[in-house]
């Protein structure tokens, strides 16, 4: 809008410019030519009265040389020859018009301009005692013809110059006043749309814009509070889980002992834990998969190997075939233990929940130089629509399933830029694929910044580029 604002006035501008500063220079050109010749006109009539006077020689060349054309040589007196006294004709001074031009300003009797060489010379006639018609020549340069036009096309530019960047200048202000406000309006959009709730813009600018800020402002405001309400909400329904839990935790402490007991217990143990985290989070409005600093996050492998313990033991009762690779050497990656260990769960859970016993299923740890991929293969049926699961809340119509499982694996995956893909697995099912960056966060909401050949490139490094 700046620039458009700039390019109106300074169309404008040069042709308001053009429009008169023309037209004006061309009077300026038709008035010095006017005085040039109204001033050798002037020169001509001085020389009349001795013209009427006599026509000999001396007398006139006297007249002439006391003027001031003819002290400088511009200035001639022709007399033609006297046909009955047979006086023969008279020059005085240079002459420069051709003859017939003399002879044509004789006969009608009247000023003349013809072009000589070197600028015009303006042919006078005058009665001289005799009778006859002299014709007085005053020769005018083109640089008189033209004195003073240069400098005045020199100062109509230059007012024209500045008028031009005057106006210019005068629309640029303009511009800013009227396209700051905008960009204050689409930053604070920007840092809104990022995450950043207390961005506000000051009402300032043009009615229109001022309107828009104060829009922006309320809705932002809304925003705020329906978020808060969210969590509140969020922390009242975990809260009411603590009941449940309590109860499940009595029961469990009852069980005995046992390998079963002790699983139960600590399931039990371990959904308290994620109810307070649930908890805590919506009451500090933090994400649970935000940025953390550098040299936090946890070991990969070590959680891997925690969490297979733990699932093993119901696969064992299934007569599931697991398998895990990868894990043998630390890979340290930017996602705090709890999240991985919640994604994992959600994962393997699925398999569990979704698929037969006795089917098989694996987890693998792939370590890159700037990425960490976690697989999770079954044997099991597949997913038929791998883009409906991937929507976000999308339960695909399946009982047991609120679609929030994915979810969560999503957002430790874009936490760090990176994704999470579906496929099929080497053992005949499906393959979850968690692609986890070990360069920090490239971009909210999954947005990866690097581009398709940077992504084939990281993946070629870990050996899983298809």
């Amino acid at each position: 809008m700046r620039w458009a604002l700039v390019k109106v006035s300074l169309a404008v501008t040069a042709m308001v410019v053009v429009a008169f500063a023309v037209p004006l220079g061309l009077v300026v050109q038709e008035m010095a030519r006017d005085r040039a010749f109204s001033n050798a006109e002037r020169q001509a009539a001085a020389i009349g009265p001795t013209l009427s006077i006599t026509a000999d020689r001396d007398p006139l060349e006297r007249a002439v040389m006391s003027t001031q054309a003819g002290a400088a040589g511009r200035m001639a007196v022709h007399i033609p020859a006297a046909a009955d006294a047979g006086s023969p004709p008279v020059d005085i001074g240079t002459r420069r018009a051709a003859q017939d031009d003399l002879e044509t300003t004789q006969r009608l009797g009247r000023a003349s301009i013809t072009e000589v060489t070197g600028g015009s010379a303006l042919l006078q006639p005058t009665a001289i005692s005799t009778g006859q018609i002299a014709v007085v020549e005053v020769f005018v340069p083109e640089g008189e013809v033209s004195n003073g036009v240069d400098t005045a096309w020199l100062v109509l530019a230059g007012v024209g110059i500045a008028l031009i960047v005057g106006s210019v200048a005068v629309a640029d202000r303009l511009g800013v006043r009227m396209v700051q406000p905008a960009q204050r309006l689409a930053g604070a959009a920007h840092d809104l749309g990022e995450g950043k709730l207390g961005a506000r813009v000051p009402e300032k600018g043009p009615t229109e814009l001022r309107s828009a800020a104060i829009a922006f402002n309320s809705m932002a405001d809304q925003v705020v509070q329906l978020l808060a309400n969210e969590r509140e909400l969020a922390a009242d329904l975990s809260h009411r889980l603590r009941t449940p839990l309590t109860v499940l935790r009595l029961n469990a402490a009852s069980l005995g002992e046992g390998p079963a007991a002790d699983q139960t217990r600590a399931a039990v143990a371990q959904l308290e834990r994620e109810v307070d985290t649930i908890i805590r989070t919506a009451r500090d409005a933090k994400p649970q998969t935000a940025a953390i600093g550098p040299g936090a996050g946890c070991d990969a492998s070590e959680v891997v190997r925690e969490r297979m313990d733990f699932w093993s033991a119901l696969a064992e009762d299934e007569g599931r075939k697991v398998r895990v690779a990868g894990v043998d050497r630390p890979v340290r990656i930017p996602v705090a233990r709890p999240e991985l260990a919640a994604a994992l769960d959600a994962l393997l859970g699925n398999v569990f929940r979704h698929t037969a016993e006795g089917t098989a299923f694996s987890v693998d740890v792939h370590n890159g130089e700037d990425a960490v991929i976690v697989l999770v293969s079954d044997a099991g049926p597949g997913i038929a629509d791998p883009e409906a699961a991937m929507a976000r809340g999308n339960s695909g119509g399946r009982d047991g399933s609120t679609g929030l499982g994915l979810d969560i694996v999503r957002r430790v995956a874009e936490s760090t830029g990176g994704d999470v893909r579906i496929g099929s697995s080497v053992l005949g099912g499906t393959e979850i694929r968690i692609w986890i960056g070990l360069d920090g966060r490239e971009g909210a909401g999954g947005e990866r910044r690097r581009g398709h050949r940077g992504t084939v490139k990281r993946r070629k490094r870990v050996g899983l580029a298809r």
